[in-house]
Parts: C-alpha cells; sequence; structure tokens
C-alpha cells in the first residue's frame, strides 16, 4: 500500500530525513516511534502529500505523491495531532462540512455515536472539552470512509485504540506516529525507530522485544535470612540446578519473566529516549 524508496528531506540547507526506505502492507498498522522533533510528523506531511519537495520516492496507494491529484484525497483519511476544527459550528455541522468535500460519505450519527458524542452533536464544538475535540477530530478522519487512516499522536483513550483496532479489522491501512512506547506495543503489526530523521530499525515490537533478552525469567529466594535474586535464560531453565532445587523444596519468593520495553530496546539501539 505504501513504498518509500531513498527518501530525503530538508527544510533549510541541513539534511532532516536522510535515506529513508520501508514498506507498508495493506491491512497493517505501521508505526513510527521516536521522540519529539525526530522527523514523524515529516514523514506523515511528505506521506500525505502537504510537502511535495522531496527527493527520492514516496508511493502511497499506487500514486507518487509528488503528483498526486485531489482524487488521492479520497482514499486517505488524516487525524493531526492537533484538532482542525470549525468552533463556530456544532460537532454535526463540522462533520457535514468535512464530508461534502467528498464523493462519498457514512453515517455522522453513527460516526458521533462510536466515540460518545452523540448526545452532544448540535453542541457548537468551541464548548467541548479537549478530550471531546480529540474524539471529533478523530472520527473527522474518517467520513469518506478511508482506506488508508494517517493518525498524528492519537489518544491513548481506550475507546480510541478500540476504534484504531476496528479499522484495521475492516482492512485498513494505518499510519500511526507516536512516542508512547504501550501504544505502539498494542497496537503496531510493526513499528519503525526513527532519530534525527533516520530510521534505525523496522521491525514487530514482538521481535524486537525478543531481541534483546525478553525470554528470561528472574526469581528470588531466601539464604541465609536475606533474599537473594537469581536469572535463567528460558531455554536453560533445565541447566540451572539453583532454581531447580528450589523449586522441588518450594522455597521460591518470586518468579517473573524479564521483558524489556519498546522504550528500553530505543535506548539501547539509538542511545535516545522516547519521552
Amino acid at each position: 500500500m505504501i513504498r518509500v524508496k531513498d527518501l530525503k528531506f530538508s527544510y533549510t540547507h541541513k539534511p532532516f530525513i536522510e535515506s529513508v526506505s520501508f514498506e507498508v502492507n495493506s491491512g497493517e498498522i505501521f508505526g513510527f516511534l521516536g521522540p519529539s522533533g525526530a522527523g514523524k510528523s515529516t514523514l506523515q506531511k511528505i506521506l500525505t502529500g502537504l510537502i511535495t519537495n522531496y527527493a527520492g520516492s514516496v508511493v502511497v496507494d499506487s500514486i507518487e505523491v509528488r503528483l498526486h491529484s485531489n482524487k488521492f484525497y479520497e482514499n486517505i483519511g488524516v487525524d493531526f495531532e492537533f484538532p482542525s476544527l470549525y468552533e463556530k459550528l456544532t460537532a454535526r455541522g463540522n462533520l457535514n462540512f468535512f464530508a461534502s468535500l467528498y464523493q462519498k460519505q457514512v453515517s455522522i450519527d453513527m460516526l458521533l455515536a462510536s466515540v460518545g458524542l452523540l448526545p452532544d452533536a448540535d453542541k457548537k464544538v468551541a464548548e467541548f472539552s479537549k478530550g471531546m475535540k480529540s474524539r471529533l477530530n478523530f472520527i473527522k478522519a474518517l467520513v469518506h470512509d478511508p482506506s488508508i487512516l494517517f493518525l498524528d499522536e492519537p489518544t491513548s483513550a481506550r475507546l480510541m485504540k478500540d476504534i484504531i483496532l476496528s479499522e484495521k479489522a475492516k482492512g485498513k491501512t494505518i499510519i500511526l506516529t507516536t512516542h508512547n512506547m504501550y501504544d505502539a506495543t498494542e497496537l503496531c503489526d510493526r513499528v519503525a525507530f526513527i532519530v534525527d530523521g533516520k530510521l534505525r530499525a523496522v521491525d514487530t515490537p514482538h521481535n524486537l522485544i525478543m531481541s534483546r533478552g525478553a525470554s528470561k525469567i528472574q526469581y528470588t529466594y531466601a539464604q541465609n535470612g536475606r533474599e537473594m535474586m537469581g536469572e535463567a535464560a528460558l531455554h536453560k531453565i533445565s541447566e540451572d540446578t539453583v532454581l531447580l532445587n528450589l523449586i522441588n523444596n518450594n522455597q521460591l519468593l518470586s518468579i517473573h519473566s524479564c521483558e524489556p520495553t519498546l522504550n528500553d530496546i530505543f535506548v539501547d539501539l539509538t542511545g535516545r529516549h522516547l519521552q
């Protein structure tokens, strides 16, 4: 669905996006994970046609983005980090206006109900809380039932996550930019680590975590009145005589798997923190 090859872009004479290449499969949730200023939002703007003076190739839905026409936007939906709504209009008025820009529309009431805003449908957006505006801005990206969704720092609310997963279940391709490692782990099929405009790793969250020592356990036990700690790789548990002896004699105080987070992996690979 998306193919990027040797992408380069700069706001000034200094390179910002450097030699970035990746592909996103149809029906996949693909996440860009990185700290603020890493280039995540710039990549989103390039992929959605807001920036076209790039070098290299960026193909979205079989269209080279720099050559896109207005028809390009019939198949993509965009939810930027900051809401772009008309505050003097009602929630329903906003959605009706944006839906009128497309050839295809879905039920406005259904969208409002999906995020709990139907009771407030005829209330002016100026009266909405920040969270309500965020939810309205999100469903604004869905009014034309696009096949590709671009989500920039979406809210971590459970309701929103469930909607993202339900859109994926419909076969939609979703590009998500975030610095939230927990959201990326839960939602993304694959993630790309981006720092200073460069991709440092692309893989599934599971593979990234498992590649950095997730397959081990830690355990504690008492010895001479002191609490001791041991550690063993999962595939070598049978070789840990201390652990086996503790199990046989019911002397374990605790045992748990030792799994790094995506943030741990990110720091390990890039030397930078997500937050």
